[in-house]
């Protein structure tokens, strides 16, 4: 079997060192992934939730489609810069703990949420369920790193991503539906039990880390960590990529609902809902895509999801509630596909900076929520949904573009930081 070390790395021999790392088909392999599914099912539809509601907020509050929109996107803003820092927390506090007290307190800020009287205490409490989230995420991304076998970690991100996906359109789908009939305050409040139970299966199935050694937190050595990662060739790039990804992906939600509630199509708050179960091909997709990507290379397949999107995002131009829908279908199978690729890619890059990775890459992907999100509704309220199409056209084709510069490049040589345990095999 090929050696997990790379050639000439000095390990100390460490009970760490020498312990399995998690193999698909294994026990620990189901545990794992059941934990991290309802880790992603929840923190995905805890963060998603208030996004089919944004034509409610604007009648109920009397706001405009870009300030309901800070609904969701000061949270993903709150929620990039805090990330910079969470896989720095976990490194001294360690990854299991971090990421179950971020499950169920952000789960508690939810419920809170639903009882919020004004449009400002709303956004208040959206603000602090952003710096909650963040300790899940990054460390979930450092965590499989870690832990996961190097043949089956592009599985098991696609699997996490699926439960992502999954507690994405849930989110949606659950609020969107209830605040049909029972109002938007029982929508939040019941994805925010849910959230609550999932929190208590993820403490109870994830098993504990067996290659994770805390570390002090030195905030020199954080900011080398960081400072060494943009010395690398590819890494810098694939941040860009996940602010192209999310930021595309989600102004393309954000707006939906304007639209199809809008003549001539005058679909209902719960149909509207109902159109986010297209969430479900992102659970293959994640999978797949990862999986495949693992196989041939990843440099050989991101480009396909990017091309995926834009043919997308020119369907939902026409005019036919059906092809609109396919569109829609053809950019989340793209996103999840290319975000599985991407995140996955970060940490097989990064070496012994794993943790400082992912959440840089995370920072520039919830920043494309954020900027992007907020920037789409200035776009659909000067030039309705073509005013949207362009503007995440460019995104997706500026993506597309730097994936095809991704395909140049050589193979990984160099890290940013000297090989440990954590950089294992060969990188694609």
């Amino acid at each position: 079997m090929k050696s997990d070390v790379e050639p000439g790395a000095a390990e100390p021999p460490t009970v760490e060192a020498t312990a399995p790392y998690i193999h698909h088909g294994t026990p620990a392999f189901r545990q794992t992934n059941l934990a991290l599914f309802a880790a992603g099912f929840a923190t995905f539809g805890l963060l998603y939730c208030v996004q089919p509601l944004m034509p409610e907020f604007s009648r109920h509050y009397g706001v405009s489609e870009a300030g309901a929109a800070l609904s969701l996107s000061l949270t993903t803003g709150v929620l990039a810069f805090a990330m910079l820092f969470a896989g720095g927390v976990s490194d001294g506090w360690g990854r299991k703990p971090v990421m179950a007290a971020s499950l169920l307190v952000s789960a508690l800020l939810v419920l809170v949420t639903a009882v919020m009287p004004d449009w400002t205490a709303l956004l208040l409490v959206r603000t602090l369920l952003g710096l909650t989230l963040s300790g899940l995420p990054a460390v979930a991304m450092t965590y499989l790193g870690e832990e996961m076998d190097a043949e089956s970690i592009g599985l098991g991100m696609g699997l996490y991503i699926s439960g992502s996906a999954v507690g994405g359109m849930g989110g949606r789908l659950i609020s969107g539906v209830l605040a049909d009939f029972f109002g938007w305050r029982i929508g939040v409040a019941v994805v925010g039990v849910i959230g609550v139970v999932a929190g208590l299966v993820f403490w109870r199935a994830l098993p504990p880390s067996r290659h994770f050694t805390a570390r002090p937190l030195h905030w020199r050595t954080l900011l080398g960590r960081f400072a060494g990662m943009f010395r690398d060739r590819g890494l810098p790039w694939l941040f860009v990529e996940g602010f192209l990804l999310l930021g595309a992906f989600v102004t393309v939600y954000n707006y939906l609902g304007y639209r199809l509630m809008a003549p001539p199509y005058k679909l209902s708050q719960a149909v509207v809902g109902l159109i986010f179960a297209i969430y479900l091909i992102g659970t293959f997709s994640s999978a797949w895509m990862g999986h495949l990507a693992g196989q041939l290379g990843r440099r050989k397949v991101l480009w396909t999801v990017f091309a995926l999107m834009l043919a997308g995002v020119a369907l939902t131009l026409a005019r036919p509630l059906p092809l609109i829908i396919l569109g829609i279908a053809a950019i989340t199978f793209g996103f999840f596909g290319g975000h599985s690729i991407v995140s996955s890619w970060v940490g097989r890059r990064a070496g012994a900076a794993k943790a400082q990775a992912a959440s840089a890459y995370l920072f520039c992907y919830y920043m494309g929520s954020s900027i992007a999100g907020a920037s789409g509704g200035l776009f659909y309220a000067s030039h309705g949904w073509n005013g949207v199409a362009l503007f995440t056209g460019v995104l997706v084709l500026a993506g597309l573009l730097i994936a095809l510069r991704l395909f140049c490049l050589p193979p990984l040589v160099n890290v940013a930081t000297p090989p440990t345990p954590m950089s294992r095999g060969a990188m694609p």
